[in-house]
């Protein structure tokens, strides 16, 4: 119970103090010295760089609901009443992941982009349990709370597995289907170099060390975007020192207390059971879902088309958010799933 309260009023303390920093940094119409070298570009600022389409609208809400005993945090980027995107991170991501799609979508969609149990400001489970089965169960409820219905759900690496899943087994409440760079068999080589970069040590000196730790893992985004991406990721601790916001537990899965991980013969069940119109997007360069492994989910699920994207790795939206954003927006605008190419 001791560790569960400190968990809960550290989680209280780095969520106040990311959403006021969050806050300044998406609404300051006037980029400042210190926080292009220190913090990254306004977010405007960055996606006019990145050549990306903007759509007029206003900067998201900060919202919060509760889902099963948990503190979910999500972006609301307005327009309720149009058709609804769910946006879902990836692991140990965050909800700004979806920033530059977000800007895109925002004057024709009712975009929500969740931080998943243990990510981003959302609270951290008190029983570590990281289960895909519990990550569905929070989309079901951040579904059902905020009423949306015939939803197209977006998923990145893990909220590409959550997304599909729940597709899976929720075929009435899923419109349309977007997975990127992730499926049923994951490269066991891609899936070490992403485990190696998350076990390094946890908590640095500086802001600066984990731009250059991050530039040397992903070396394919200027230093300004992640600079912008990391500000989100990261929390000042009281010492002075840097560390991530996502939960610890999260590092060693021995310590969770999640099911059993899904076999590859129930992801591919799961995969072949949708039956919405569906798009993958993989990386060109990913060393996490092969080629072969991304055509084989292709030619076992009608209604479905994928799209490689070239010079990106695993973290495509973040790679190539132009590219990404262009097949994203000809994906919810098509009245066929062939038509895309």
């Amino acid at each position: 119970m001791r560790a569960a309260a400190l968990s809960r009023s550290r989680w209280h303390l780095v969520r106040i103090t990311s959403l006021m920093a969050a806050h300044c940094l998406a609404n300051c119409p006037v980029r400042s010295t210190l926080l292009e070298q220190d913090y990254g570009l306004p977010l405007l600022e960055a996606a006019r760089r990145t050549g990306i389409f903007i759509s007029p609208g206003d900067p998201p809400r900060d919202s919060s609901l509760t889902v099963n005993g948990l503190n979910l945090h999500y972006l609301d980027w307005g327009n309720t009443g149009k058709p609804p995107v769910l946006f879902i991170h990836g692991y140990a991501q965050n909800a700004h992941t979806w920033d530059f799609s977000a800007l895109a979508l925002r004057g024709n969609y009712h975009v929500i982009a969740i931080d998943l149990r243990g990510h981003g400001d959302s609270e951290w489970s008190t029983q570590n349990d990281y289960s895909i089965d519990a990550y569905m169960s929070d989309v079901e409820g951040v579904i059902r709370f905020l009423g949306l219905h015939s939803v197209t759900i977006v998923g990145l690496s893990l909220g590409g597995t959550i997304a599909y899943s729940y597709a899976a087994l929720n075929p009435g409440k899923v419109d349309r289907l977007v997975v990127v760079d992730t499926g049923p068999e994951l490269n066991t080589r891609g899936r070490g170099r992403i485990q190696r970069f998350t076990s390094k040590l946890d908590i640095l000196d500086s802001f600066d060390l984990f731009v250059a730790r991050a530039m040397k893992y992903n070396p394919r985004r200027p230093e300004w975007q992640v600079r912008g991406s990391l500000r989100h990721s990261l929390q000042k601790l009281p010492d002075g020192r840097w560390t991530w916001k996502y939960d610890p537990t999260l590092r060693n899965p021995k310590r969770t207390t999640s099911a059993r991980p899904q076999s590859p013969e129930v992801r591919w069940s799961l995969w072949e059971r949708i039956k919405c119109p569906t798009l993958l997007v993989r990386g060109g360069e990913s060393d996490l879902l092969e080629r072969a492994i991304a055509e084989r989910m292709i030619s076992t699920l009608p209604n479905s088309q994928m799209i490689e994207v070239t010079g990106s790795g695993h973290l495509v939206p973040g790679d190539k958010p132009l590219a990404f954003q262009d097949s994203l927006l000809k994906f919810l605008s098509i009245g066929s799933i062939q038509d895309i190419l």
